[in-house]
Formats: structure tokens, C-alpha cells, sequence
């Protein structure tokens, strides 16, 4: 990895043991084009850590890295270096079937809803611990139950899952993450498609949850101000392969926010936690 950018850490706490997700020196990277299974490295270095009972958001341009850190961290690929443990455990050394209990993944893509009610949806979190007989016992429905109380998504459990909106169909998705009783759950833009009240609710939901049943929640998204204004804790991809990680507080007073997302249009104020336009900024002077 000689000659890669490596991370910029920011004020990152230990970690105590068991306390959620901790990256040392993780490098990922993009399959490469052509017939050898190449990677070509996209972040290096990478130290951060995201605790139990928190919101953590992973921002960044476009093209900075922060779907392939998720989708590494998923076991979808494999890492270029470094380490990751969870609950003090190596995530990258667990076999399928245990990462598929101690890791929940919702990812961007809309889902196909087929004939699948929103409960049917929610139970096939339950595969990990049921095998794949699927068939659940009283602790199954138990933890079925709990997800969709715990996204107060109980109206929705009944009605074909064709028939819901964006974002009562996300609202699922967490749910069936839920039910796999993670320690660690990971989010991909879970607010892509929704409007800005499915959205607020949605990243309000995430945030409740982390501190309500004391998981590990790490967030990536493009709804900048309202992920600072919700989370505990954020990881900031610069898009030259480094990482920087704080509280939003401090990586937007330190200017980091700026750096990583100011524009020739606009601006970010650390002060409000807003965008503006700079023609604003240069009447206002």
C-alpha cells in the first residue's frame, strides 16, 4: 500500500473492549478491469471507530468511498488491508453464517416486492438463525414482533408490500435488519428515494434505535444537514483517499465540512450547519 493517501484521523476515542466497530489501517478498493481479480484501493489507512448506542455517518463526495467501505465491511468484498473488529471479534475471519448474525446491511437498491407482505419481508431476517428451513419458533416471532414495533411500522405489516410507498418499504428493510438481532447495522443511502418527511423520519428512526437497543449503527448518506444534526459521531471520506472522524461539531468547526463539500456555488456555514449560496455571502459582506 506504499504510495497511497493515508487517513487523516481526527480526535477517534479507544475503543473499549466489545464496544462496537473498530477499523485499524483498512484499506478497500474497486475490482479492476480485466481478466486478473485486481483491486484497485480507494481509501488506505483508514482508523475510526463507531460505538455502541450511536448514530455514525459516513459522508463524502461522490466517488469517495464510502459504498465500497460498506460493502467491504458487509463481507460483500474482501479488504486490501488493515483490520476491522466488532464487538472485539475480527470481522473479516467470521464464517458466513455467524457475520450474517452479528451484521445487518440495508442497501440502496428498491426491492422486489413480488406477493411478499410487509411481515413476510420482516421474517426473512430471521434466515441467519433459522437456517434454511425458515421456520420460526416463538422466538422468531418474538423478534419479529420487537423490529416492526421498533420501527412503528405495525400498519404495514399486513398490506402487500407492492402497494406501500418508498419509504414505508424502507421502514421494512430496517425492520428486517432488526430482526436479525446485529450488533452492527449498516446503512447505504437508506433515504435515496424517499421525499424530505420519509427522509427525517427514516434517519430519526436509525438514530433512536442505536441508543434504544444499544447497536452499533453506521449510516452513509447525501442529506449532509440533516445527518450532522442527527448523529452521534461521523466518518468524513475527503475523496483523496483519507478519512477524518469527530464529532459533526468538530469536523465542521475545524472545517472539514467545508473542505470536503464546499463548491463554487456554495457554502458551508459551521455556525448554522447549512449550505448557502456565496452570492449570499458576498452581499452579506
Amino acid at each position: 500500500m506504499s504510495g497511497e493517501p493515508a487517513a487523516r484521523t481526527a480526535r477517534t476515542p479507544p475503543a473499549a473492549p466489545g464496544a462496537g466497530l473498530e477499523l485499524r489501517g483498512l484499506a478497500v478498493g474497486h475490482r479492476a478491469e480485466g481478466p486478473r481479480r485486481r483491486y484497485a484501493p480507494v481509501l488506505s489507512g483508514v482508523d475510526a471507530v463507531a460505538a455502541r448506542g450511536e448514530l455514525t455517518v459516513l459522508l463524502g463526495p461522490n466517488g469517495a468511498g464510502k459504498s465500497t467501505l460498506l460493502r467491504t465491511l458487509a463481507g460483500l468484498q474482501p479488504a486490501l488491508g488493515g483490520t476491522a473488529h466488532l464487538d472485539g471479534a475480527d470481522l473479516f475471519v467470521l464464517r458466513a453464517p455467524e457475520r450474517a448474525r452479528r451484521v445487518a446491511v440495508v442497501l440502496t437498491d428498491r426491492p422486489d416486492p413480488g406477493l411478499l407482505t410487509g411481515r413476510d419481508v420482516v421474517e426473512l431476517g430471521r434466515l441467519p438463525h433459522t437456517g434454511s428451513a425458515g421456520v420460526l419458533g416463538p422466538a422468531d416471532d418474538a423478534a419479529v414482533d420487537g423490529a416492526i414495533d421498533a420501527v412503528r411500522a405495525g400498519a404495514l405489516s399486513g398490506r402487500p408490500l407492492g402497494r406501500l410507498s418508498d419509504g414505508e418499504r424502507q421502514r421494512l428493510m430496517v425492520a428486517r435488519a432488526l430482526a436479525q438481532q446485529p450488533s452492527l447495522l449498516l446503512l447505504d443511502e437508506p433515504s435515496a428515494f424517499l421525499d424530505v418527511s420519509a427522509r427525517v423520519a427514516l434517519l430519526g428512526c436509525c438514530a433512536g434505535l442505536a441508543r434504544e437497543q444499544d447497536l452499533c449503527v453506521l449510516l452513509s448518506t447525501h442529506d449532509l444537514e440533516l445527518a450532522l444534526r442527527l448523529a452521534d459521531r461521523a466518518w468524513l471520506l475527503d475523496g483523496a483517499g483519507g478519512a477524518l472522524t469527530g464529532t459533526p461539531a468538530d469536523l465542521a468547526g475545524a472545517g472539514a465540512i467545508g473542505a470536503a463539500f464546499d463548491t463554487d456555488e456554495l457554502v458551508f456555514d459551521p455556525g448554522s450547519g447549512t449550505f448557502g449560496l456565496r452570492a449570499d455571502e458576498r452581499d452579506a459582506r
